[in-house]
């Protein structure tokens, strides 16, 4: 009977050299092997061209590199990259690699569809199928600095996690993928220019605050009045405001970063004057910005963008009470590459 093969990004680094030790070798072999599937992101053994060919194959017999592969890449008119992932097991998930005249963001995904029931989110609407691991997470940022030095002449300047799944219901390998991406032995990234979306999960939002994770925090927060956030995101009911804003006023004093808001103004749902009034408060507890985010429909109407008016009325209510607030357009609609969008339609 074969025996199943063990995912060799599984490992860590010194379980690698134990691993090399076993099979009566030195230790360093595995630093070598550690260094070909991170820094230089080899996707198959006989790419590791200073190790032996009876060694790159004794590899092959024991183990796999379950690395991605882009399936499809589609590119906006307005030069946004979108790429249809695919996983070793099948499974798709949608990337983008956002350009501007000074930067390169990469939107990473970290599940296969979505844990939570977000009503406006496409992704919301295939459900959660499974968690990604965290070299799937670094794969995806690998593909699109690939992407972005190939087709803009720049490495890729910026990560946000506000693709596909609620990141902190992946929280674990969220981590390890942040820690690989900012490893000198990884791709040796800033944190600082990594920033992770949550739609809010308080417990785990104290957990970051505990280690002292270094990477921004944006909130989709979409309103800060309680039954209306629960209308359009069910889950709000689990995880009220008030349990967030406690958890992010304790975030807001173990790191001193500020928390960056992401906000959608609809028509006919929070498009008030009450309710720009009800987020300025929200804003005031610590230390925060906005980004007033255009809307991208999902096909059924039900959620429309709200007219320029009110969103001109809370930047003007947002900029009276000294908080700083983006109006954001959206980047890639035309390929269903915008925020709320993913939903694997390729």
């Amino acid at each position: 009977m074969e025996t199943k093969k063990r995912d060799i990004r599984a490992l860590t680094k010194d379980q690698l050299r134990n691993f090399f030790v076993e099979q009566g070798d030195k230790p360093f072999r595995g630093n070598q092997v550690y260094e070909w599937l991170w820094q230089k992101s080899a996707h198959d053994f006989d790419a590791m061209t200073n190790i032996s060919k009876e060694t790159r194959q004794m590899l092959e017999d024991n183990f796999v590199i379950n690395h991605i592969r882009v399936d499809q890449m589609q590119r906006s008119s307005d030069g946004t990259i979108k790429n249809a992932v695919r996983l070793h097991d099948g499974l798709v998930v949608e990337s983008v690699l956002i350009p501007t005249e000074t930067r390169t963001t990469a939107c990473v995904s970290s599940q296969v569809g979505c844990s939570l029931d977000c009503r406006f989110c496409a992704t919301a609407r295939l459900k959660r199928m499974r968690n990604l691991n965290p070299d799937e997470i670094y794969d995806q940022v690998v593909a699109i600095d690939n992407e972005s030095r190939l087709y803009f002449d720049r490495p890729l300047s910026n990560i946000v996690f506000m693709g596909m799944g609620e990141p902190l219901m992946n929280y674990n390998n969220v981590l390890k993928a942040i820690d690989k991406i900012t490893s000198p032995e990884g791709l040796g990234m800033s944190p600082k220019r990594i920033v992770v979306s949550t739609s809010g999960v308080p417990k785990i939002i104290k957990k970051m605050a505990d280690e002292e994770v270094k990477f921004g925090l944006a909130v989709s927060l979409h309103s800060a009045i309680d039954e209306v956030r629960t209308s359009i995101m069910p889950f709000n009911s689990t995880f009220p405001l008030k349990d967030l804003r406690e958890a992010l006023e304790y975030w807001y004093s173990k790191t001193k970063n500020r928390i960056t808001y992401e906000y959608v103004v609809w028509k006919g749902i929070n498009d008030t004057q009450e309710a720009a009034d009800a987020l300025v408060k929200f804003c005031k507890f610590a230390p925060s910005k906005v980004n007033i985010i255009e809307y991208n429909p999902i096909d059924d109407g039900e959620f429309q963008q709200a007219h320029s008016s009110a969103v001109e009325m809370y930047q003007n209510t947002l900029e009276r009470n000294g908080i700083t607030v983006t109006v954001r357009r959206s980047r890639g609609k035309d390929i269903d590459a915008a925020c709320g969008q993913l939903a694997n339609k390729s």
